[in-house]
This record gives C-alpha cells, structure tokens and sequence, in this order.
C-alpha cells in the first residue's frame, strides 16, 4: 500500500492520533505525517503511507494557510485558550489600531517559538519539557508572512486569515500582535486550511470514514508531488533498482523543466522508480544528445524505491 492523504485532523486530537487511526483501520505500520497540528488545531494534515513517507519531507516547506481567531488582553502559558491563564488586561485599543497592528506583521520577521509546542530540542517535544517543568526558550527564527486577509474585528476579539512560510507559529503570532498592541493576545480558534495545494475541502476524517473509503482517496505521490518529472524507459529501471547512476540513454522524456542542483522523479509507467538530483540543466541535454554523450551521469540517485513492482 502506497500514496498520500489529503486528511483533516480534528480539534482536540493529536496528529498522532490521526496516524494511529489509519493506521488500524488500514492495518499498515508504515504511515506519517508533514508537518504537525497542535491539539488545539484543527485541519489539513498531510498523510503518507508505505514507501511515500520517505517523500514526506517534500511537503514539509510548502506554504500553509490559516484562519485564526484570537482575544485580546489574555496571556496564557500556550498562548491558546487551552493553557493556564496568567495575565488579564484590559485592551482600549480601537479597530483601526488592531488593524494596523495585524497588517505591520506582513512580510518577514523574527519569530520565538512557543515553549508548548513539537518542536524538538535535544530530541524532546517542547511540550512535554514544559509539563515537566522545563521551560526552555529558543532562539528567535525568521518566519514570513506572505499575506493577510479577511480581518475582522470585534475588540476584544479579532480574526484573519493568514498564509505563512513553514515553521511559523500562528499562536506565537497573536500573541506578537497582542504584545505589540501593549495588551498580549490568546489564540481561541485556529484551522489550517491549506497545505501548498492541498485543501480543507478535499480532505478527509479517516475518524468518519470505512477503510474502504479512505484507500478510494489515496493519491499516487507522482501526481501531488510538486518535483520536475522525467521518464525512464522501463528497461533501465531495474538499473536504477540495483544503483546504477542515471544516465542520458535512460531517459524517454523530460516532462518538466529543471536546473542543476534540483531534485527530480525518475518514473515510468506512472510509478514512482527515484526521486535524483539533476548533475545538469534540462535545457542541456539536447546538447548532450547532439554530441553523442548519452552514456555521461545526468542524476545522482537519492531515493530508491524499489517497492514500484513491474
């Protein structure tokens, strides 16, 4: 079993819990997931099953889409609405001034992570330190904000919908607001609605669904992923299968564009065969061909999945 799940993980549900459900009810140990989704979130969690969670890290970096909800003048240790409250205050800030201040975070900047979060120090979800009474602060990282939309104000509440580079927290980024305003702010709803391509319409709650019904949404990894796509001719794959090194004599079409350096499918007959970084620019092997050098290395092999039976 193979492919990738666009699925929506409930509020109040771990994304663990996600991969353990489908896990039982597809009854397959290979399964992961891109990316986490806080407890207190809900939404889009990309899903991996068998050789595709070695490609999981491929949707790691792609842009993701959030609406958040959140209240100002209320600081808790999560900087959600599930944490202990530790500071009240009082907000008179008018809606053009929260508007602003949403709106000044557009753009790039540093962003300290929450210390109830995954992330990882020294092998160590940061959440499970801070139950322990470890609070660790990490350094600030540069986060981007590509777009703000749909703001909404109703003091003390405000709301929008927001696109962010991977690694930003949209918790972190309430409370920055809230902070900038002089007054702190609580995230008190939050949904991702988009990963890269991948959208909260389409995905699906394998907590409601048969088996039957999450396989009939399984989708074949060469079709989402979003890597330049070559094809081989099946009489060299089960060269690559044993590690020869890609050369031009192998390839039967350049499908997408791409430049040295970039990290390329090899498939043939619609199966995924290698993902191999390109030792030349597409737009060279015609040169190549024309000089006779088909038997020069154009890829080196960095993922083999040998599990696409022929």
């Amino acid at each position: 079993m193979n492919g990738i799940l666009n699925v929506y993980k409930p509020k109040g549900l771990t994304s663990h819990d996600v991969v353990d459900e489908i896990r039982k009810k597809l009854n397959i140990r290979k399964v992961g997931h891109a990316g986490t989704l806080d407890p207190f979130a809900e939404g889009v969690l990309i899903i991996g099953f068998g050789h595709s969670t070695r490609l999981l890290e491929y949707f790691k970096d792609l842009k993701k889409r959030y609406y958040v909800k959140a209240i100002l003048g209320l600081i808790t240790e999560t900087f959600d609405i599930t944490g202990e409250v530790k500071e009240e205050k009082n907000c008179n800030k008018s809606a053009k001034e929260i508007i602003e201040a949403i709106n000044s975070f557009k753009g790039k900047y540093l962003q300290v992570p929450p210390a109830y979060s995954a992330k990882k120090y020294k092998g160590e979800r940061l959440y499970k330190l801070a139950r322990e009474g470890k609070i660790i602060s990490l350094p600030p990282r540069e986060v981007e904000i590509y777009n703000i939309e749909n703001i909404k104000v109703n003091p003390p509440y405000f709301s929008f919908e927001v696109e962010v580079s991977t690694g930003t927290y949209i918790r972190s980024l309430c409370m920055d607001i809230g902070y900038k305003l002089s007054c702190g702010a609580t995230a008190v709803e939050l949904v991702r609605t988009n990963i890269g391509d991948f959208n909260i319409k389409n995905s699906i709650n394998p907590f409601e669904k048969s088996r039957e019904e999450i396989l009939s949404h399984l989708m074949n990894p060469i079709k989402v992923l979003n890597l330049p796509k070559v094809v081989i001719y099946k009489d060299y794959v089960e060269k690559i299968f044993n590690g020869i090194q890609p050369t031009l004599e192998f390839v039967k079409e350049i499908i997408n564009d791409f430049k040295k350096g970039n990290d390329v499918m090899l498939v043939c007959d619609e199966k995924l065969i290698a993902i191999a970084k390109a030792e030349r620019n597409s737009s060279f092997f015609e040169t190549l061909r024309k000089e006779s050098r088909l038997r020069e290395r154009i890829f080196s092999l960095k993922k083999v999945f040998k599990e696409a039976k022929f």
